[in-house]
């Protein structure tokens, strides 16, 4: 039981990373440090938004961008937080592991 929560656990910390490196590469691409026109870029960023997507959808459909920002990725944040510290501390005392 233990392998399958650091399974979960490393699953979350790499979508936590993929989150993060979506985050840095938009605000490269708005203040156009780097260009969608590489193709090296081009490639790693539909990569990044077909792996993140998915998961910001259903969260910008119940909050949308506000000012034009985007809150989605602060959401996926948070419930990730929770959810490692959910597996980490309280679900093996809850299964006493």
């Amino acid at each position: 039981m233990y392998a399958l929560l650091a399974t979960i656990s490393m699953v979350l910390t790499l979508v936590w990373w993929v989150f993060l490196i979506m985050i840095i590469m938009s605000w490269l691409i708005s203040f156009n440090v780097i260009n969608t026109r590489n193709q090296f870029v081009a490639g790693l960023w539909r990569i990044v938004n077909a792996v993140t997507e998915p998961i910001l959808r259903p969260i910008r459909r119940v909050i949308p961008p506000v000012g034009g920002l985007d809150l989605s990725p602060i959401v996926v944040f948070v419930i990730i937080f929770f959810l490692q510290n959910f597996i980490g501390n309280d679900l093996p005392r809850m299964l006493r592991i």
